[in-house]
């Protein structure tokens, strides 16, 4: 079989764009190394959909911010997917901040970010009243919101598979080649995919990938960045996405809101190779609750409930490169797809429909195309009647699994059971949040293993936490 597109990566910008390209009578394939959707980037940053007044005038990165903001909230809507427009706020601790505050405000204006405003302290002080005494002022960038990275690449994948979009895991893409009118993508264990066009959107490996193709290089740095998670007690401590200056290395330390009411802090930011590893290092954490605590000095590593990092693309151009590789229009290059890229997705994947367009000629259109995924059902969230109704139609949702989220049997048989759907620990962790609370899966971890083993045919020795060789449980022993 010859596929029309493949996709190769499944994060937040492959996933989406797989989404829109499902739209059309296309034979498409998501390709994506490791066993689930959203395991690189996209499961590990900020979750900020950033407002845009921080790339430069000019930049495709601008562009693809402004207009991705502004998508974003009906992206979700649509794909069921939580997202909160709770604003954002660059805070100045002198006046020579301040002086690179209205910077920002001007190179807002200048991308067309809508409803920005500068505000002194006492404003501040009124919209955040745990933050410091020592700010004297802030950018209030009203259009910028939060939202779960993980869940709209999710999603997004699930929306697209339900369309006819196939998705192949644990392919790791070894070789590229052309010749005739089609390439092969072969992996690194010897399986191969045919395709007649390809969008290489491989994230941290993208560059890699696009040297292997045809031996274009690009310079790409991996940037580490850590962060710690407080627990839900801890939601009182600010409203708004809270940043300090940028500076050379990024947007700096944040404390943020999720949108399971979670405060986030961090990210660090240190060059390393992209293969380094995302182990969390001891000292860096106290360093960025030390620099966190200069914002909102009440955040204390006594609430954190689990740190992590990721690592992200930087392209030495400080923009997206979004391009055909070099004498062949069919292989289209998505490289440095890092911040604002979260917020940029829903623009980026309609950016580059409208590129691939332009080389295919505009195929008919998918007769069944439904921009939307079922419904996942939140069992927590419904009122005392919609539980009694659920629970009569499939009585596993009336047997909680995950105490700390109130996570059931049935949105965990749920999420493995649907198009893309989990097929490890941390897939159903990421969909129902089983395992995100306060003990991390000490209780509900083993029950888990046992509804994978149940639900994917498998001895439960053989489920593993991430894929690879996460093995959980060896061998019986009584």
């Amino acid at each position: 079989m010859v596929y029309d597109i493949a996709i190769i990566g499944a994060g937040v910008v492959g996933s989406l764009t797989a989404r829109a390209l499902s739209k059309y009578n296309l034979k498409t394939v998501l390709i994506e190394k490791t066993s689930d959707v959203a395991m690189g980037t996209s499961k590990a940053n900020s979750g900020i959909v950033h407002a845009g007044f921080d790339a430069m005038n000019g930049t495709l990165k601008a562009k693809l911010n402004v207009k991705g903001c502004a998508m974003m909230e009906e992206t979700c809507k649509a794909l069921f997917v939580p997202y909160e427009k709770n604003t954002s706020l660059v805070v100045a601790f002198s006046e020579k901040e301040m002086e690179h505050i209205k910077e920002l405000y001007q190179r807002g204006l200048g991308n067309g970010v809508p409803d920005m405003e500068i505000i002194d302290a006492k404003k501040l002080k009124e919209l955040e009243p745990n933050i410091s005494d020592e700010a004297v002022g802030a950018l209030w960038a009203k259009s910028a919101g939060i939202v779960s990275p993980y869940e709209l690449a999710i999603g997004a994948a699930q929306c697209a598979a339900g369309n006819g979009v196939e998705f192949v895991r644990n392919f790791g893409v070894d070789a590229i080649s052309f010749a005739g009118d089609e390439f092969s993508i072969k992996s690194e264990d010897g399986k191969e995919i045919k395709a007649k066009y390809v969008i290489n959107s491989a994230g941290l490996f993208a560059s890699d990938l696009a040297n292997k193709f045809n031996g274009e290089e690009f310079e790409i740095i991996g940037r580490l960045g850590e962060y710690g998670l407080l627990d839900r007690s801890c939601s009182y401590m600010c409203n708004a996405t809270i940043f300090q200056c940028p500076n050379e290395m990024g947007k700096g330390i944040l404390v943020t809101p999720t949108c399971h009411h979670n405060i986030l802090i961090g990210p660090s930011a240190t060059n390393v190779p992209a293969d380094s590893g995302t182990a969390v290092r001891v000292g860096e954490l106290r360093k960025i609750f030390a620099t966190a605590q200069k914002s909102v000095p009440i955040v204390s590593t006594r609430d954190m409930i689990t740190s992590f990092a990721g690592i992200r693309a930087h392209s030495t151009t400080d923009d997206f490169i979004i391009q055909y590789a070099k004498d062949n229009d069919h292989f289209l290059n998505l490289i440095g797809i890092e911040s604002p890229g979260l917020a940029s997705s829903p623009a980026i994947a309609e950016y580059v429909e409208e590129l691939v367009l332009k080389v295919i000629g505009t195929p008919d259109l998918n007769p069944n195309y439904n921009p939307s995924r079922t419904e996942p059902i939140i069992f927590r969230e419904l009122s005392m009647e919609e539980k009694e109704a659920v629970i009569a139609k499939d009585p596993a949702y009336a047997h909680i699994i995950c105490r700390c989220e109130t996570i059931t049997e049935g949105e965990i048989r749920a999420a493995i059971k649907a198009p893309a759907g989990a097929i490890d620990v941390d897939g159903v962790k990421r969909r129902t949040r089983a395992g995100m609370g306060r003990c991390q899966g000490g209780f509900c971890g083993s029950k888990v293993l046992e509804i994978l083993s149940e639900e994917l045919g498998k001895p439960i020795n053989e489920i593993d936490k991430f894929g690879g060789e996460s093995k959980i449980i060896y061998e019986r022993t009584k």
